[in-house]
């Protein structure tokens, strides 16, 4: 990967709906070689899928939090299996430091929050937990 490659996936980060023409413009390469580049960064498996953002705010009723997970032992890759099945699950995360895995939860009311959190916390391995709800969000 150079910088082009780089300069592309910008772009693409950005707005994954950029035509080809547009970033060749702004790259400054041909439409076939930003089209070929984007192909190649496909099949090595650095692009693995396109989507979408939802303008924060559209979701009006969603509670969205940041659980910290502690885990006993060498028990996090069970852990993380089982967290994965979880449908509040949005994101999961390893990490380093006083917390093990940091883990993005979503539900549509307090009530079913509460209900995701206690079956979390049943999780056999999982020793403490911090969930902070997130209130808003900005851009950097």
């Amino acid at each position: 990967m150079n910088d082009t490659d780089r300069q592309i996936l910008a772009l693409l980060r950005e707005n994954a709906r950029m035509s080809i023409t547009d970033i060749a413009k702004k790259v400054r390469i041909s439409r076939a070689t930003v089209q070929k580049r984007i192909e190649a960064l496909e099949v090595d498996g650095i692009i693995t899928g396109y989507t979408i953002r939802i303008r924060p705010g559209v979701e009006k009723n969603r509670i969205r939090a940041w659980m910290s997970v502690a885990v006993e032992g060498a028990k996090a890759p069970a852990i993380v299996q089982q967290l994965r099945g979880e449908p509040a699950v949005h994101t999961l995360h390893t990490t380093n430091g006083k917390w093990d895995l940091l883990v993005e939860l979503r539900a549509d009311n307090l009530e079913s929050f509460d209900q995701i959190l206690g079956r979390i916390r049943r999780i056999e391995g999982i020793n403490t937990t911090e969930t902070s709800i997130l209130l808003s969000t900005r851009k950097a």
